[in-house]
């Protein structure tokens, strides 16, 4: 985290804010940041941080936590110090909470459409570059589970791969030859490679792109035997039906690579 917020830093500020130098460095002031809609706040600990950088004694009384839901008008914190360490801030804290709020409240939506089934929501590696952990943790604060972090944590035998290694088989084989321990998850595109990809006792098996037809039919010929995924084309209006097959886990790459910023602002001023 606290690269990301050195960078970000670095990235605004540069060598000095030369707005706020029109402040006088012996000035005081009380702000707060406040909700513009409803949304599920995440980030709380970025913002923190950044102004611990920026000025340590700058003063923070947070009226809520990540995971929170949040509504309209709704205060978030209060906050008091430098008026000119305030301003430097601003926009920095803005764009952190306001993006893995995003992703927590989106998270959140996919969840709710799909309660009462069995299937739980996993996130992807289509992340905003950098902001990985943290958007996999705003996951978490909206409901969804983590898949892998990234290529070094769990196997995952996409297309390309099966293609390279000249069959599923062949690639499963050499992944539980070199790496014995890690989940191994095969990437399937038919009911065809889900019969070859069950004959290899995987871990987890991912149906690429099937239709919910297309699941249930997989679903029965699994029987059990393995946990299954399904990733590609879902959206807030088919996920149920696609939850409804009985799968164990959906994969959604919406949940990180699609970021609508939730409206929060930071307003100078006393508010009781």
């Amino acid at each position: 985290m606290n690269r990301i917020i050195e960078l970000a830093l670095k990235e605004d500020i540069g060598r000095k804010d030369i707005t706020a130098g029109l402040i006088s460095c012996s000035s005081k002031s009380r702000a707060y940041i406040i909700s513009q809609q409803k949304a599920i706040i995440c980030g709380i600990d970025f913002v923190t941080a950044i102004f611990a950088k920026i000025d340590p004694k700058i003063k923070i009384t947070w009226l809520v936590q990540d995971a929170d839901l949040i509504h309209e008008k709704q205060i978030l914190c209060k906050l008091y110090g430098s008026t000119r360490s305030l301003l430097t801030g601003e926009r920095t804290v803005l764009n952190f909470l306001q993006t893995l709020s995003s992703t927590a409240t989106l998270t959140q939506q996919f969840v709710n459409k799909i309660k009462g089934t069995k299937a739980i929501i996993l996130d992807t590696r289509k992340t905003l570059p950098g902001l990985r952990l943290a958007q996999k943790y705003a996951v978490t604060c909206g409901g969804g589970c983590n898949h892998r972090l990234g290529l070094y944590d769990a196997i995952l035998i996409k297309e390309n791969h099966i293609a390279a290694c000249g069959s599923i088989t062949n690639a499963v084989a050499k992944a539980k030859n070199l790496y014995p321990n890690k989940t191994i998850e095969v990437e399937v595109r038919n009911l065809k490679e889900l019969r070859e990809a069950l004959a290899t006792s995987v871990d987890i098996i991912m149906l690429d792109n099937f239709t919910p037809k297309a699941v249930r039919v997989a679903v029965q010929i699994n029987s059990g035997k393995v946990k299954l995924e399904i990733s590609g084309g879902i959206n807030l209006k088919n996920i149920r039906a696609f939850a409804k097959t009985g799968v164990d886990y959906i994969s959604v790459g919406t949940l990180t690579k699609t970021v609508i910023p939730i409206e929060l602002s930071m307003l100078f001023g006393s508010k009781k």
